[in-house]
């Protein structure tokens, strides 16, 4: 009788060992990092509601967790965050070092056109003497950061093909945190150019912060692409799965994100037309190449 007790002490032990560890699972936070390209408010705003419809998908907790540039590794290397969207050059940079793998990739959205690349701008004052890439040679250049792919790298490779280094270059190289910071520094005079990814100058028009006509493009490309750009294109942002993500976690949000209907509400405020299989980032990988052998 000692005997059958213990085992069933045993069996019990177990059982409510594994219900324990069930239920931490089901109640811990899973976590979404989001570069805050735009600062923390936008960020909470423009991804709640996705993370909002995985927890009711799923029946787990869901959070978005803003992270500045430099906060984004850190992140990664302490697995802090399940999820990560953030900028092409990001997941290409960090793919290998961190074994990161991008679930789906986010097809932008601008009067009903959807778009699965992105690309740089560079502007200036409408009453700017600078005209062309060659008049940038000498003065204060502005980017988002230096890690901002779509706000700094793709106008960085851009500038390097036509034999311009704008770290040694410019008069000035400069970061300004985030794209609107960009935009409103070459307007009030702090920059003489400023470059930040596509759909950043129409949105601010939109949100009433700007007027197109404020400013010139510089390398205007004149093509079917929906927002003004300068640089050529790249595949947009990934949904990237980090390590603390397991492959059946994986599995589900990746259906569930795949499967929204254009104009939920989560895309709505994502301004995301919609999730599709993972583009193909070589050419990122090809920019960030480029611009580590200029250093």
């Amino acid at each position: 009788m000692k005997i059958a007790h213990w085992k069933l002490l045993v069996v019990l032990t177990l059982i409510i060992g594994l219900c324990g560890s069930a239920m931490a699972y089901a109640q811990s936070e899973i976590k979404i990092g989001v570069l805050a390209k735009r600062g923390t408010e936008k960020a909470y705003q423009q991804w709640n509601p996705t993370a909002a419809i995985l927890s009711e998908k799923l029946s787990e907790k869901f959070i978005i967790v803003p992270l500045k540039f430099v906060d984004i590794e850190p992140a990664l290397k302490n697995n802090q965050i399940h999820f990560l969207i953030a900028n092409s050059g990001f997941f290409s940079s960090m793919e290998e070092k961190y074994n990161l793998k991008a679930l789906t990739t986010m097809v932008n959205r601008r009067q009903d056109v959807a778009l699965q690349e992105f690309g740089g701008v560079l502007f200036v004052r409408r009453d700017s003497r600078i005209n062309s890439i060659k008049d940038i040679r000498g003065k204060r250049l502005m980017c988002v950061k230096y890690s901002s792919f779509g706000g700094g790298q793709m106008a960085w490779r851009l500038l390097l093909d036509r034999g311009i280094n704008p770290k040694t270059d410019c008069s000035a190289f400069l970061e300004g945190g985030t794209h609107d910071n960009v935009v409103m520094a070459v307007k009030k005079g702090d920059a003489d150019v400023g470059t930040v990814r596509s759909d950043t100058l129409e949105r601010m028009q939109a949100e009433g912060k700007i007027q197109m006509d404020d400013f010139k493009i510089i390398n205007k490309i004149e093509d079917s692409f929906a927002f003004v750009h300068s640089t050529r294109l790249y595949p947009e942002w990934p949904f990237v799965a980090c390590q603390p993500a397991d492959r059946d976690l994986r599995r589900k949000v990746t259906k569930v994100l795949m499967l929204l209907p254009n104009k939920h509400e989560a895309l709505d405020a994502a301004k995301v037309y919609k999730w599709t299989y993972p583009g193909n980032y070589a050419a990122v990988t090809e920019c960030l190449r480029i611009i580590e052998n200029a250093k």
